[in-house]
């Protein structure tokens, strides 16, 4: 019996740090895309990473976004970028952004007129990839 329960334990313990290294080279695609990749601006990280385990189902972050910011949303769950759809709703549920609507970009910027509290889903694509870590970072310009 013991040692069937510390087979067990083993398995448990390759198995989420297996998981954890998938989500920590996520991050650095998330990263990657907020440095500036492809010639593109480089952003300051809000300081969170916003990070869901997901199985066919969503994860919403919750935020604020400040008045007169210029922002960048990033998300990623690979090495491909279009695995993650997310989708930026204000608090009565209304669809500000999705990246749906544009091949499921990993990332977006947007220039926030007024302070404004949202709701971000993330979610797999489940045509793409039905299981794994997403990874989502938020940043803004200097």
């Amino acid at each position: 019996m013991k040692k069937i329960f510390n087979s067990l334990l083993f398995i448990i313990i390759l198995s989420s740090s297996a998981i954890g290294q998938d989500c920590n080279e996520i991050v650095k695609v998330c990263e990657s895309y907020l440095n500036g990749k492809e010639g593109s601006s480089r952003f300051i990280s809000d300081g969170q990473v916003y990070t869901a385990f997901l199985d066919r189902e969503k994860a919403e972050f919750r935020t604020t976004f400040y008045g007169g910011s210029t922002y960048r949303v990033v998300a990623s769950a690979g090495n491909d970028d279009d695995f993650v759809i997310f989708t930026i709703k204000d608090l009565k549920g209304n669809i500000i952004f999705t990246n749906k609507n544009h091949k499921n970009s990993p990332y977006w910027d947007f220039v926030i007129p007024s302070t404004i509290p949202v709701i971000i889903v993330t979610e797999l694509d489940l045509d793409k990839k039905v299981t794994g870590c997403a990874v989502m970072l938020i940043g803004f310009k200097q």
